[in-house]
């Protein structure tokens, strides 16, 4: 197999790759730009392998005129700017201690094993400067071809490297597998067999590695068997993905939001546990609010803004199994646009402090349950 595409043809990035080559080293683009590439997917990052050392990689991308940044030293990683493009250079590496969190690796001279210590065959795929796709393990151009998401080597042993892979393993099956043909069992029991694992990781890397996985264009099934083989507990205890594939075939012509998909999964806060942002945690709230309202999808609308009581909505409609109510995207813009006529201004001085909060609230509640149509001289008479 042979990769074609403006990534790789970039005069930048060939400009990389001859400043490894032409010092005698390997360069080989590894990972997520090869397994894209060949499935015809966009590439957003670009990894190389070298056996040439950080120091090296550094040396020659200042002589070639190249901005290199030390994102990673203790992992070989050197993330080398060129023309404005960044392209994470990492150097062959071999696994000598591993804790389920993090790894202290050897540098290496030889493909097999660097590509050995990958998480799965079809991400251990390299490939020359000309586009020509190197296969070591001999399993990885097969593996993606039948889209099969596989451990490289024995499943537990990649699994007790880095508990993350576990998550990982659910991911890349919700993004890469056949639905077809489910997960690979082997990687399934394994995973499963090592879900508490799982206790020790930083929520940070666990609420990254679960966003990724509910972006994918459909992670119903994926999110099914995480429940049923006690994973999905472990890390959102009481979550439930019975609603997921609704919401999934409701939100036909939307973009995927991971926020939305959390908020079907889990009623109980999830921004502890996932370590969200500020922001993240912040819409997380207002939706599953929007959730538990009673309220029509106009009322949510104007009370949500319409982006989140969008997702409120069918959120509601796949919690309940059924449809959501007829024109409800049109009466949700409707609601959103709406003003109410009344604000604190017009209530003093005879209201103040907690009275007039309370008392705004009571006019609102009723301009609203008035489909909006109460004007501010009824309100206030």
């Amino acid at each position: 197999m042979k990769l074609d595409g403006a990534w790789i043809n970039a005069p930048e990035t060939q400009a990389v790759m001859a400043m490894l080559t032409g010092a005698d080293h390997q360069a080989l683009f590894v990972g997520g730009c090869v397994r894209n590439a060949a499935l015809a997917q966009p590439v957003s990052d670009i990894d190389i392998a070298t056996d040439a050392p950080p120091e090296t990689v550094i040396q020659l991308a200042r002589s070639a005129g190249f901005k290199p940044v030390p994102t990673g030293l203790d992992h070989g990683t050197v993330t080398v700017i060129a023309r404005h493009i960044p392209h994470e250079i990492t150097t062959f590496r071999r696994d000598v201690e591993t804790d389920g969190r993090h790894a202290v690796v050897a540098y290496s001279t030889d493909i097999a094993e660097d590509a050995a210590r990958r998480d799965f065959t079809m991400n251990a795929l390299y490939a020359r400067a000309d586009g020509t796709v190197i296969d070591p393990l001999g399993q990885g151009l097969n593996d993606l071809a039948a889209r099969h998401v596989r451990f490289v080597g024995t499943p537990s042993a990649r699994i007790t490297e880095d508990f993350l892979r576990i998550l990982r393993f659910f991911r890349f099956t919700a993004w890469y597998g056949d639905p077809d043909h489910g997960p690979d069992a082997s990687g399934l029991a394994a995973c499963a067999a090592h879900a508490d694992g799982l206790e020790g990781l930083a929520r940070e890397r666990i609420g990254a590695e679960m966003l990724k996985l509910l972006g994918a264009p459909d992670p119903a099934p994926v999110l099914a068997t995480m429940q049923q083989c006690g994973v999905l507990a472990r890390i959102l205890p009481g979550a439930d993905s019975r609603a997921m594939a609704p919401l999934v075939h409701f939100e036909a012509g939307l973009p995927a939001n991971p926020l939305r998909r959390l908020a079907c999964l889990t009623a109980t806060p999830a921004t502890a546990m996932l370590r969200l942002s500020r922001a993240q945690a912040k819409r997380l709230a207002r939706i599953q609010t929007g959730v538990a309202s009673l309220g029509p999808p106009a009322e949510i609308g104007y009370r949500l803004g319409q982006a989140d009581a969008v997702d409120a909505v069918l959120i509601r409609a796949a919690s309940l199994g059924m449809p959501p109510p007829q024109h409800w995207h049109a009466e949700v813009a409707r609601g959103a646009a709406q003003k109410c006529p009344v604000t604190a201004q017009d209530l003093l001085p005879d209201y103040q402090g907690k009275d007039l909060g309370a008392r705004l609230k009571v006019l609102e509640d009723r301009w609203i349950a008035s489909d909006f149509k109460l004007s501010r001289a009824a309100l206030l008479r």
